[in-house]
């Protein structure tokens, strides 16, 4: 995962944000402390956009457990966000369960891999996080 993550990321920055594989999907890459580490991680992730609003989903491709940048997140919560061409500081935030929920169906409408990854995680919930720029 690490190599995909690298060549992921390395294309993300070479085109503006534009990855060949996620179409027209809008990505953000996420930089972490770890949790444990203190490390820098970084994390490519498909985003939902809505306007200014914009969040990522703890989906790990519909794995029983969380990704390891949910627990990044939880513990350090204000991080480094790319999105397009440009980088903020931003921290991010877990919804409330309903509201993540909600917003994770708007996503599946969108890429309906989404609505997989709901029902093979089962019964781990989805943690969805909004980004708010600082």
């Amino acid at each position: 995962m690490s190599d995909w993550n690298t060549k992921v990321i390395e294309e993300f920055r070479a085109n503006d944000g534009k990855v060949e594989q996620f179409g027209g999907a809008p990505l953000v890459i996420l930089s972490t402390i770890g949790a444990k580490s203190g490390q820098i991680r970084e994390t490519p992730l498909v985003a939902l956009v809505e306007g200014d609003d914009m969040y990522v989903f703890a989906s790990k491709a519909g794995a029983p457990t969380n990704p390891d940048w949910y627990h990044n997140l939880k513990a350090h919560p204000e991080i480094n966000v790319e999105y397009g061409s440009e980088s903020f500081t931003g921290r991010l935030e877990e919804l409330p369960q309903a509201e993540g929920q909600a917003a994770l169906r708007r996503q599946a409408e969108i890429m309906p891999q989404f609505g997989e990854y709901v029902e093979s995680a089962a019964p781990r919930v989805i943690p969805v996080f909004s980004i708010h720029r600082l």
